[in-house]
């Protein structure tokens, strides 16, 4: 087994997700078998749904490579409303009238919004401040002071604009982007406030929703006997540059030894390396003295 990717609805959280997979895997080797370590290739709200990588047993070594991908959203702003938490589940702080809102506008304001941007985390998030993560500081009713954070939107798209107050966007970005903060920017922007109203994630990494099976899908699937369809671990780091290597020096990385970069030939990394024709073997990135890092080893046994 390696990488399932599923259409996550709105309502429950990612770990609930995972829960439910990990019933259904578990049904589907008959209830004899341990329940399989997962995890996932990066959170989405409960609010939000689409797609979620969930990695299945050696699979769960890709999870950080898939949580340092690009990501792209569908995302629907609702103007005029500003929420605590940035978005439809938080408590209105702020309403303002809208005025004259248009395509022309919106595109202008969107143009500063494109490129490598900073962004504050919004207090609604699981970052940690002294071992604690923000919500826990925002449900008790502090607001900490949070450094800024450079992030990269590589596309952002007016997708259309459904009077009187709400807007369609397309957004692929890098990792740490807040779709939520970038909704609330918006609307200061434009002078109006704004929050995050929906979101559905449309591709994480090498993952895109065509890919992705409902969770009932994947029950019904279970109860018929029917295979799921996983992804390879070679597909899963799809996004990653690759590099075929020999058995002597395949080796040499799978037992941790020291590994020149210059053997490797390649520029930069991480970079996954391979034995032919498509076997991982590990992915590995540039060390100190032109040495490799190995930041995985895959058992290919």
């Amino acid at each position: 087994m390696s990488v399932l990717v599923v259409d996550k609805p709105v309502g429950p959280t990612s770990f609930a997700v995972l829960r439910r997979v990990r019933r259904a895997l578990v049904r589907s080797r008959g209830g004899a078998e341990r329940a399989p370590k997962l995890g996932h290739g990066g959170t989405l709200d409960p609010m939000a749904s689409g797609v979620l990588p969930v990695c299945v047993g050696e699979a769960t070594k890709v999870v950080p490579f898939l949580l340092d991908a690009d990501k792209e959203y569908l995302a629907t702003v609702r103007f005029g409303v500003e929420t605590d938490t940035l978005d439809a589940t938080g408590k209105v702080v702020s309403e303002k009238p809208i005025g004259d809102m248009d395509a022309v506008r919106l595109e202008a304001a969107l143009a500063s919004f494109r490129g490598e941007i900073e962004q504050v985390p919004p207090m609604f998030s699981a970052l940690k401040h002294r071992g604690q993560p923000l919500y826990r500081y925002a449900r008790a009713g502090l607001t900490l002071e949070r450094p800024p954070r450079r992030v990269k939107v590589h596309e952002l798209s007016l997708l259309g604009f459904e009077p009187p107050d709400r807007v369609r966007l397309r957004i692929r970005c890098s990792k740490g982007t807040y779709i939520r903060s970038l909704a609330a920017d918006l609307g200061r922007q434009l002078g109006v406030g704004a929050h995050l109203a929906e979101l559905r994630r449309t591709a994480s990494g090498p993952f895109v929703l065509g890919q992705a099976l409902s969770l009932e899908t994947i029950d019904a699937w279970v109860d018929e006997g029917r295979a799921l369809p996983f992804v390879s671990l070679r597909d899963s780091l799809a996004h990653l540059p690759a590099v075929t290597v020999g058995e002597a020096l395949a080796m040499r990385l799978a037992r941790g030894q020291r590994v020149g970069w210059d053997e490797i030939s390649v520029e930069n990394g991480p970079v996954c390396v391979l034995l032919p024709p498509d076997v991982v073997i590990a992915v590995v990135d540039r060390g100190e003295q032109g040495a490799v890092r190995i930041l995985r080893v895959f058992n290919v046994g």
